[in-house]
């Protein structure tokens, strides 16, 4: 089949696409397979919230619950087996993506949210999800809290490829692609290898301007600056990221076969039904990235949607936005802070969902 015309586009551009939700339903149906034949779909990101979508929506879990009832299998190892299923699944469906696209087909997998703040459990479990779904073209998912840092840096170094998500600021994510060129160096001082090891860092945008506009009316600033935050941050998120994989630091690595760590803008559906359905798309256009979308999102692009400034003669533009917002009275220090608090709390509030609906399920079907 044909691939859409400007989703094809959006790839010779540069930018990856993937989807932003899985389900088992959406696998066996064969939708994910045409979303890769039709719609230049070349990965796959999960989350607690799409997992608890997906299983408490479909009954393709029954048969599966079933047997990890009968087993007697806790809820926390029944959630690692079914989500662990799904992803595995879908690394098999992308594997030939992976072949001929190695920083692509990938599927991302999340360590358990209620981890955040704990560095070696957050770790364990990263090393744990690795085996359990034995799948080379898999992402673990850890959050750029403080305490994930330091198990980026470990993951990368033992060998397993790490999808840092739950990136706001700059500062953070400056740490973030430190605590990767540190993992890969460290392996390399260990003696490994840094063959097919692989990252991205996912770098959130709508909320941000949920937040800060909110904010900016609070403060009764220009309504100009409204809508503009999300992007400007992410444009100079960019800019540090070219400053960084041409350092000599990353040149000393890249000889030795590292691959850079791919930007991902992540949380691209539109939450202001004002805002254009696909500018988090059309606004963020650049070489070596990822846009991991909704499906709505992704068939709004398929449909209207046309590339915007690319991002790299966007900077000045950006950094003049930022100092406006700073100057308009938002502390945007504080802004950052409090959307990575409320990110891990709702994927924690997620989790604790799918582990209720589950312990259900399995007392049901004892």
């Amino acid at each position: 089949m044909a691939q859409n015309e400007k989703l094809a586009e959006l790839s010779t551009a540069g930018v990856s696409v993937w989807l932003d939700d899985l389900s088992r339903d959406r696998i066996r149906s064969g939708n994910l397979q045409s979303l890769v034949d039709e719609h230049s779909v070349v990965g796959v990101t999960t989350n607690p919230t799409i997992f608890a979508a997906a299983i408490s929506g479909s009954d393709s879990y029954d048969d599966q619950l079933h047997a990890l009832a009968v087993r007697e299998v806790d809820v926390a190892e029944a959630l690692r087996t079914i989500t662990a299923s799904d992803v595995r699944d879908a690394c098999d469906l992308l594997a030939p993506v992976a072949q001929r696209q190695p920083g692509d087909g990938r599927v991302s997998l999340e360590v358990a949210p209620g981890l955040a703040h704990d560095t070696d459990a957050t770790a364990a479990e990263a090393a744990h999800l690795w085996w359990l779904v034995d799948r080379p073209n898999l992402y673990i998912k850890i959050p750029a809290t403080e305490a994930g840092l330091p198990a980026i840096t470990t993951s990368i170094a033992r060998g397993i490829s790490v999808n840092v998500t739950l990136i706001f600021s700059l500062e953070r994510y400056r740490a973030v692609m430190d605590a990767y060129l540190s993992g890969l160096e460290q392996r390399v001082a260990d003696g490994g290898s840094l063959d097919g090891i692989a990252s991205v860092a996912s770098f959130f945008v709508s909320r941000v301007d949920s937040e800060i506009d909110k904010r900016l009316e609070k403060a009764g600033a220009d309504a100009s600056l409204t809508g503009r935050a999300a992007l400007a941050n992410a444009q100079l998120a960019y800019q540090a990221y070219e400053e960084v994989f041409s350092s000599d630091r990353w040149k000393a690595l890249e000889a030795r076969g590292a691959r850079p760590q791919r930007p991902l803008w992540a949380s691209t559906g539109v939450k202001n039904p004002e805002y254009s359905d696909t500018m988090y798309i059309s606004e963020l256009i650049a070489p070596g990235t990822v846009n991991t979308m909704p499906e709505k999102t992704l068939m709004a692009y398929a449909d209207h949607g046309s590339p915007g400034t690319p991002v790299q003669k966007t900077y000045e533009d950006a950094a003049a936005t930022m100092r406006a917002i700073a100057d308009a009275g938002v502390d945007l220090d504080d802004v950052f802070r409090v959307l990575e608090d409320e990110g891990v709390q709702k994927f924690a509030d997620s989790w604790d969902e799918l582990t209720g609906s589950v312990r259900s399920e399995l007392e049901d079907k004892a």
